[in-house]
């Protein structure tokens, strides 16, 4: 039986920057457009519409998380794993037991999305909330997961960043903004960046088992600079919000975050080598959207 430990390891902590990240940056963007068009802000709307999105975005991070141990583990693709350790191929749980816990994880993150839908009465949003635990589930579960097709990366930037942050920013304000739109898309790049670190790490043992990534089909070098693209990009976005509200220009005091994981990849690192890189991007992601935060609502 897996100790508790092992139950937090196979959540994978170090990814769930990723869903703290586009919360922060959708409540940054809607404070903003709060304090533009109405001149003020209820806290008493603002904060608890926040936390709710939050337990739904981490709610659905760790259910995709053991939803793909389960699923990459019953196919053999843990088997010779280089990466962070897996429940189900290590066998320290049984497959069962890391199914019921995605599924419970899943489920969790519905009904605080419920909730969110009924407070802010945006009841179109069941539809979103639907697709965003289907795409969490069929990631690499199902008959033919779009994991292993190289579509990962398109549905994380989709429900990690524009999704999250636009839905997030929509369900405080009942508005989509410009800026809640151009934060999601930096967002999104960086989300996509973590989980090409992981892939880009296990192109050798994905090429054997078939599973088809996008890191596979680009090979290391594609990769790679895709990898610096997704890095970068995200602070180029922010410079016309940086020109309507210069406060934001303190979100550039993350960028020297970028450097130290831009060169391990850029230089070729591989295997085990990349698997910090994962958490310096992860700690990017992370600062890019608080000080995103902080800089809106001054």
């Amino acid at each position: 039986m897996a100790s508790l430990s092992q139950w937090v390891q196979g959540a994978r902590p170090r990814t769930l920057p990723a869903a703290l990240s586009p919360v922060a940056a959708g409540t940054g963007a809607a404070i903003w457009q709060l304090e533009t068009q109405t001149g003020g802000v209820d806290w008493a709307v603002v904060i608890p519409r926040a936390l709710l999105a939050l337990a739904v975005a981490l709610c659905l991070q760790v259910g995709v998380n053991y939803a793909n141990d389960y699923s990459d583990g019953i196919r053999g693709t843990d088997e010779d794993r280089v990466g962070p350790f897996r429940l189900t191929g290590s066998r320290a749980a049984a497959p069962r037991q890391v199914r019921t816990a995605a599924i419970a994880a899943l489920a969790a993150g519905a009904l605080f999305g419920v909730v969110l839908i009924v407070l802010a009465q945006i009841w179109w949003m069941l539809i979103v909330g639907a697709a965003a635990i289907a795409a969490a589930w069929f990631y690499t579960g199902g008959k033919n997961p779009y994991g292993y097709r190289g579509l990962g990366e398109v549905f994380v930037f989709l429900f990690f960043g524009l999704v999250a942050v636009n839905g997030t920013a929509y369900a405080i304000t009942v508005q989509l903004g410009w800026v809640s739109v151009l934060a999601s898309v930096g967002v999104g790049l960086l989300a996509v960046a973590i989980l090409l670190t992981n892939n880009l790490r296990d192109i050798p043992t994905d090429s054997v088992s078939g599973k088809q990534t996008l890191a596979v089909r680009l090979g290391e070098r594609g990769t790679r600079v895709l990898f610096a693209g997704t890095m970068l990009a995200p602070f180029a976005l922010l410079v016309p919000v940086m020109i309507v509200h210069w406060p934001t220009v303190a979100v550039l005091v993350a960028l020297p975050l970028a450097i130290a994981p831009l060169r391990t990849v850029l230089r070729g690192a591989s295997g085990r080598d990349l698997i910090p890189v994962l958490g310096a991007t992860g700690r990017l992601e992370l600062v890019y959207a608080l000080l995103l935060l902080i800089s809106l609502a001054v």
